[in-house]
């Protein structure tokens, strides 16, 4: 086999235990070692993913104990697909950092590469992991990595930021540990393969209360409403590519647990109507609430609430063009929304405030930086040809199939609202005259930087004008996460040892 989908967990982690003792050998490395690991991991995610593509879904025991008595790892077309973006945003968000800001000094760039770290691994564990108990140290690890980095600028209002996630998420794990106990109590596993096989012998009670508890703390991390009230802050507070990092890997990780556990593990039709209707109303309350927003970043991450939503819709739509389309939105998502978070960050690179009223005129100082926000903005408004015209398009087509006006209608009326304020933005960058009390003083991005951004420029440009590139890949991911019966018969009857 190429290599085994545990060091994708065990390598971050091991770096970021490392990371402190080589920064005494040299500063530098503290920068450079995690570029190093994260491009080892995207190497690494790819191959086993080509390999999932030929030879099937690779199921990974630890310590010769097969399933389900032992920890195991799951890299199918689906969690492949999602760990292979968790760790190409990974290695973009170091590629941007690197030296973002000249005047940070050693120890608060070795706190944030080794957080940056347990991040990416943190969520490479919640995809890969094939037992519930594990997914829920995986997603601590993440929520730990994520108050920090919310927290690193030390100042009030990202201590506050921090304060406030770190709260929601230590109801998040205690609704995930009741949710854990409920479903040890009545069925003896952990396993998820195996808790899927004895979901039918569960009291219906047990069942659908164990769920709720599995959504409300999943939730958050999700960015589901009313749970994301943590979300605006965070992003706002955090440095910029962390703000592209929880958007592009931690709620991406968020969401693949929501719909592992309606998909896979219970079997409750009414799940998929819940889907759909608290998507909505996250899409709504958030797209509305984006309107209203006169920071820059703020706005971008209610933007991302809203997305969430639905894609959220999408997977509630139950079918196989459902799952295919909220998969291609996550897609696009994961790449449109960081080259924002990135290009927006350096529009507001030398405000205190971060207020969009500041951008004015700063297309003329800063063309390439303006033109990758122009860019990122019509990818996630949906306008054609770019890459989100064709997830939005799925998710339409997909609702229209299956008879669902309404959600038509209202996906529709948002899309306009979504419109509107992002093209605001746009407005005020390229048509709006400079001033030098009122406008932010430009800063121009880091070579860096620039690459990092170019990249994913590139790829929502192949994407809008050759979406057949990336279809393939999930419409395999979507059948793999309808197939509940086929990831059951993996798990429980296939086991590749690392000792042998």
């Amino acid at each position: 086999m190429v290599g085994s989908p545990v060091l994708l967990i065990a390598v971050p982690l091991l770096a970021a235990f490392v990371i402190p003792l080589i920064g005494m050998i040299w500063k530098e490395l503290v920068r450079i070692v995690p570029g190093l690991v994260l491009a080892y991991m995207l190497v690494l995610s790819v191959t086993l993913l080509v390999e999932v593509n030929q030879n099937g879904t690779i199921v990974e025991t630890i310590a010769g104990w097969k399933a389900p008595w032992g920890i195991n790892l799951v890299y199918s077309n689906l969690t492949g697909l999602l760990a292979t973006i968790i760790t190409t945003l990974g290695f973009l968000v170091w590629m941007f950092s690197y030296r973002f800001k000249r005047n940070v000094d050693f120890e608060p760039a070795k706190k944030y590469f080794i957080f940056l770290m347990m991040l990416v691994a943190g969520a490479t564990g919640i995809v890969i992991t094939g037992d519930i108990f594990n997914q829920f140290v995986f997603i601590e690890i993440t929520g730990i990595s994520a108050y920090a980095l919310t927290a690193f600028y030390t100042g009030r209002n990202s201590a506050e930021a921090a304060f406030k996630y770190l709260m929601m998420g230590s109801l998040a794990s205690s609704f995930l540990l009741i949710a854990i106990a409920i479903i040890y109590s009545q069925l003896g596993t952990l396993n998820m393969a195996e808790i899927a096989s004895k979901m039918h012998t569960m009291d219906p009670v047990f069942k659908v209360i164990a769920l709720i508890f599995f959504i409300t703390g999943i939730g958050i991390e999700a960015e589901i409403f009313p749970l994301n009230g943590w979300a605006p802050d965070a992003y706002t507070e955090a440095p910029g590519p962390i703000g592209a990092a929880f958007a592009g890997v931690v709620v991406k990780a968020g969401i693949y647990a929501v719909i592992r556990m309606v998909f896979t593990l219970f079997d409750i039709p009414a799940a998929h109507d819940f889907l759909i209707t608290i998507g909505l109303i996250t899409l709504i309350v958030a797209e509305s609430t984006a309107l209203r927003q006169e920071k820059l970043k703020r706005m971008l991450a209610y933007s991302s609430i809203g997305q969430m939503g639905l894609v959220l819709v999408a997977f509630g739509i139950g079918t196989h063009a459902g799952v295919f389309a909220a998969l291609f939105l996550m897609l696009n998502h994961a790449v449109i929304k960081p080259l924002l978070f990135f290009s927006g960050s350096y529009l507001v690179f030398n405000s205190k405030e971060k207020r969009i009223s500041e951008v004015n005129g700063l297309g003329k100082f800063m063309p390439y930086t303006a033109g990758l926000f122009a860019l990122g903005s019509f990818a996630i408004v949906g306008l054609p040809p770019f890459a989100g015209f064709w997830s939005k398009l799925s998710v339409l087509t997909a609702a229209a199939d299956e008879g669902l006006l309404l959600v038509i209608a209202l996906v529709l009326i948002v899309s306009v609202i979504e419109i509107v304020y992002y093209f605001r933005v746009v407005n005020r960058i390229f048509f709006q005259e400079y001033n030098k009390e009122e406008s932010v003083v430009p800063h121009k991005p880091r070579f860096n930087a620039i690459i990092a951004m170019t990249v994913l420029a590139i790829l929502i440009l192949v994407i809008g004008f050759y979406p057949d590139a990336v279809t393939g890949m999930l419409h395999s991911a979507s059948s793999d996460l309808l197939d509940k019966s086929g990831y059951i018969d993996n798990v429980l009857q296939v086991g590749q040892s690392l000792i042998r």
